[in-house]
């Protein structure tokens, strides 16, 4: 199965989802866009519509699209738009790009179970959007934090 997120630097998502059980694979790249074959630095513009994302793919025998789900949630703040940490621009923008109506049905069912919980004191800000083009980001981008012998300890910090 594949799934499909944006939360920021595709380097720390893709360290986080790379740690978690049942997942078989990762791989960063750009989606949600307006051209095709974009490449870092046309989405560092901010002017191609792309968000960083990771893309995995999973073992729904070893770990569910809502636990999936769960660590998306819990590895950003996904109320602020545009932005996580020192990262600003839209294609750092929180996002869960679905591949099923089933997909879509649990993102905005855990969505709305989060906001009505009061678990963020803002609004969630995350869009919820199908899965277009998914383009492959350069190879130095690729498990980035694995070849330059760096591990993420919680969202937005490592050493």
């Amino acid at each position: 199965m594949k799934a499909t997120f944006g939360m920021g630097c595709f380097w720390c998502s893709e360290d986080v989802f790379g740690r978690v059980k049942g997942v078989k694979s990762t791989t960063v790249g750009y989606m949600g866009g307006k051209i095709e074959h974009p490449t870092y630095e046309q989405v560092c513009t901010d002017r191609t519509g792309h968000a960083e994302v990771v893309q995995i793919e999973y073992d729904p025998a070893q770990v569910s699209y809502e636990e999936i789900l769960s660590v998306f949630w819990a590895n950003h703040d996904p109320t602020i738009p545009n932005r996580q940490g020192w990262d600003v621009g839209t294609q750092y923008r929180s996002a869960v790009f679905y591949h099923s109506p089933e997909q879509k049905a649990a993102a905005e069912a855990i969505k709305q179970k989060l906001q009505d919980s009061g678990a963020f004191k803002r609004k969630i800000v995350t869009e919820v959007s199908p899965a277009s083009a998914f383009w492959k980001a350069e190879e130095y981008h690729q498990k980035y934090y694995q070849k330059c012998g760096l591990k993420m300890h919680g969202y937005g910090t490592f050493w």
